[in-house]
């Protein structure tokens, strides 16, 4: 990757910083190949008006993948996978390399892994992440935003 593409990459990381843990990205279909080994998918999320925002060649910067600009989406090789959630996976691998916070019974989101095991060891709430961890933090990046298709 030259060094524009790595500038490229992290200012569209950082023009996607808005997208919070729990934030629901829509993915659009867009193109599916004759061998069926390639698929252009779009991407969407709800600004702060709660309008869908579109955020495609954002997310491909991102994630260093190539935009069809002809289809409108990323282009993501492969099958036997739901591709719309591997897009969405590697965005928030990308975004959240460390981790992020589960929301709590009580509706708190801890910012770092040390408020979250802080909250945990006073008692004051209770967590239920992926597979029952009631630690408050998930260390993969890639659970954090949910899925939906358009």
């Amino acid at each position: 990757m030259t060094k524009q593409q790595q500038k490229d990459q992290e200012d569209a990381r950082k023009s996607l910083a808005w997208l919070k843990p729990g934030d629901t990205l829509s993915v659009i279909l867009r193109h599916v190949s004759r061998s069926g080994m390639l698929r252009i998918i779009d991407v969407y999320a709800r600004g702060e008006t709660g309008e869908l925002e579109w955020i495609g060649p954002k997310v491909a910067a991102a994630l260093g993948e190539k935009y069809d600009r002809d289809r409108q989406g990323i282009k993501m090789g492969g099958c036997g996978t739901d591709m719309g959630f591997a897009i969405v996976y590697q965005l928030g691998y990308a975004l959240l390399p460390q981790g992020f916070g589960v929301l709590s019974e009580g509706g708190v989101r801890p910012k770092t892994k040390e408020e979250a095991a802080r909250l945990v060891s006073e008692g004051k709430t209770k967590f239920r992440g992926r597979n029952g961890d009631p630690s408050g933090w998930d260390n993969d990046g890639g659970y954090a935003f949910r899925k939906t298709w358009l």
